[in-house]
C-alpha cells in the first residue's frame, strides 16, 4: 500500500512525479488528454519517459462533482472497484482492462488502467448489425467468470472474498428513494407496466432484495450494461468487462438477466433468451456445476425486475449518471423484458 499523499484527487495532481512514484518509471512528462466525471473521475493521459511506457493510460479517481463523491463514498464503489484492479483482475476467466496501478486506503482510492482505446479495442451497441451474436458471446464469458467461483470457500469468514458476501445487500435500500424519483421525473413517458412494476417494488422493496440473494452465489460482475463492455478485436472480438464497481456475491443469473434485459434489443431479446439461459446451465454442466434450466429461468425472470430497478434509477437521476436518452432507452427495454416476461407476476407469487 502506498502512501496516502499518493492517492489524488484532481486532475492536476496527475504529474510526471506522480507517475514516476507510482509506475516505478521514469516520467517526464504526463498531459491529460481528456477528462470526465460519473460514478468516477475519468482522466485519459499521456505520457512520456523511459522505454516501456504506455503511451496513454486511463485514470480512475474519486467523482470531481462532490455530490457525486459523496454518494460513491457511502457506497464503497469506488474502493470496490480499486480492490477488484489490485487484487483479482488476475483471477478471473475474462478479459478486462490491463492493471498498471492499483490501490485503496480507506475511502481513498486510484487506479491507472489500460487505454481501451489505443489498444484498439471497440465498444459495442445495441444497434450494432453483429447484436445477436454479441449477446451470445457475453453469455458465454459470464458463464466462465461464474463458474471459477460458484459457490467458493474464498466467500467464507477469513476469505480472500469474504468482503463481497454481502455486498449484494447493501445497496442503500435497495434503491427506493432512486425509483421514486424516477416515477415522478418520468412522469407520462412510461406505459402501464411500468407503473405496476414501481408499485409492487415501492410497497416490498426489502422481501424484494432478500429475494434477490436467495440461491447459489458467485462472483458477478454486478453492472454488465453494454456501456461497461467492450471488445478486443485483436483477441478474436472477445467481449471483455470494465467498470467492476458493483461487483460482489450473488445469483450468477443476475449478470445475464442485467444485460440481456438492458442493453439487448427487445425482438433479438425474445427471439434467443430462452436458448442463452438454457446455454449457460449447459456451460456450467460441462464443468459440474447443476443449475437446473427451470430454475434459472424463474431467476432469468426475477432478475429482469433488478435490470429494471438499475436502468429506472439511472434516467431518474438526469444525467448524473449517464446521459439521459441512454438511462429511458433502457427503462423502455427492461420494461417491455419484465413486460414479456410477466416478472411483475412471479413477484406477486413469490410475495404471497
Amino acid at each position: 500500500m502506498v502512501d496516502k499523499s499518493a492517492f489524488p484527487v484532481e486532475t492536476d495532481e496527475l504529474s510526471p512525479q506522480w507517475f514516476s512514484s507510482v509506475l516505478g518509471r521514469d516520467v517526464i512528462e504526463a498531459t491529460v488528454a481528456d477528462r470526465s466525471s460519473g460514478t468516477t473521475g475519468r482522466a485519459r493521459v499521456a505520457l512520456r519517459g523511459e522505454p516501456g511506457l504506455p503511451e496513454t493510460v486511463f485514470v480512475k479517481l474519486a467523482p470531481f462533482d462532490e455530490w457525486q463523491r459523496s454518494l460513491v463514498d457511502k457506497t464503497g464503489m469506488g474502493v470496490a472497484e480499486a480492490r477488484f484492479y489490485r487484487d483479482l483482475a488476475t483471477d478471473v476467466p475474462v478479459r478486462v482492462p490491463g492493471v498498471w496501478f492499483a490501490d485503496t486506503d480507506g475511502e481513498r482510492y486510484v487506479m491507472v488502467l489500460e487505454d481501451l482505446v489505443s489498444s484498439g479495442c471497440t465498444f459495442p451497441s445495441p444497434d450494432d448489425s453483429d447484436i445477436e451474436g454479441r449477446a451470445g458471446d457475453i453469455v458465454d464469458r459470464l458463464a466462465a467468470l461464474h463458474a471459477r467461483f460458484w459457490e467458493s470457500d474464498r466467500f467464507e469468514p477469513g476469505g480472500d472474498l469474504a468482503w463481497l458476501a454481502t455486498r449484494a445487500s447493501k445497496r442503500g435500500g435497495g434503491g427506493r428513494a432512486f425509483i421514486e424519483r424516477a416515477v415522478a421525473v418520468l412522469g407520462d413517458t412510461m406505459d402501464d407496466s411500468f407503473y405496476r412494476i414501481a408499485e409492487i417494488y415501492l410497497a416490498h422493496t426489502e422481501d424484494i432484495v432478500r429475494l434477490w440473494t436467495a440461491g447459489a452465489g458467485t462472483l458477478v460482475h454486478g453492472d454488465p450494461h453494454l456501456g461497461n463492455l467492450f471488445v478486443d478485436v485483436e483477441a478474436g472480438g472477445c467481449t471483455g468487462f470494465l467498470d467492476w464497481a458493483v461487483l460482489c456475491k450473488a445469483p450468477g443469473m443476475r449478470d445475464v438477466a442485467y444485460v440481456l434485459c438492458n442493453s439487448i434489443p427487445t425482438d433479438v431479446r425474445e427471439a434467443h433468451e430462452r436458448g442463452w439461459v438454457e446455454r449457460y446451465c449447459g456451460l456450467l454442466a460441462a464443468v459440474g456445476i447443476e443449475l437446473d434450466p427451470a430454475e434459472a429461468w424463474d431467476q432469468y425472470r426475477l432478475f429482469a425486475i433488478y435490470s429494471w430497478v438499475s436502468a429506472t434509477a439511472t434516467a431518474g437521476m438526469g444525467s448524473k449518471w449517464q446521459s439521459l436518452g441512454i438511462g429511458v432507452s433502457a427503462t423502455k427495454r427492461t420494461t417491455a423484458a419484465c413486460a414479456h416476461l410477466d416478472s411483475a407476476g412471479l413477484l406477486e407469487s413469490l410475495l404471497g
